[in-house]
């Protein structure tokens, strides 16, 4: 081991440039694992047959998954982060009509108020609602 790393600058940039692939490896290899698991066409054999390979030859056995199955591990992405934002929008509209400053009825009802009061015509009254439904 005393050939490995003798003390050089070279040395030690080398050393921690096969570190970092090394960990990268590791990260695309779990990354691998985490979308065979995931996939729903994939049955419970093609799932223990790719893992097999992966864990038997592991350079080879992700260089094929990524070329024979990349796209598709992109399209789950894809499909995965739109599932989250909609959720995240459904959530964010929920917490705002919870809170009553937003939806339709809530900025009818304000309107409302205000023409009640006097301080909007029924004019402006109307074009409020409208703009609330639109």
């Amino acid at each position: 081991m005393d050939g490995f790393f003798d003390g050089s600058f070279v040395a030690f940039l080398l050393y921690t440039l096969w570190i970092f692939v090394l960990i990268s490896f590791i990260f695309v290899v779990i990354r691998i694992i985490m979308d065979v698991f995931r996939d729903r066409d994939l049955g419970g054999w093609g799932k223990f047959w790719w893992i097999f390979f992966i864990i038997i030859l592991p350079i080879i056995g992700t260089l094929v998954y990524l070329f024979a199955r990349g796209s598709g591990m992109a399209d789950r992405d894809l499909a995965d982060a739109r599932r989250a934002r909609e959720y995240d929008r459904e959530y964010t509209k929920s917490l705002m009509s919870e809170t009553g400053s937003g939806g339709a009825a809530a900025e009818i009802e304000r309107a409302k108020a205000l023409l009640d009061s006097g301080a909007i015509t029924q004019g402006e009254f109307e074009a409020l609602k409208a703009k609330a439904l639109a």
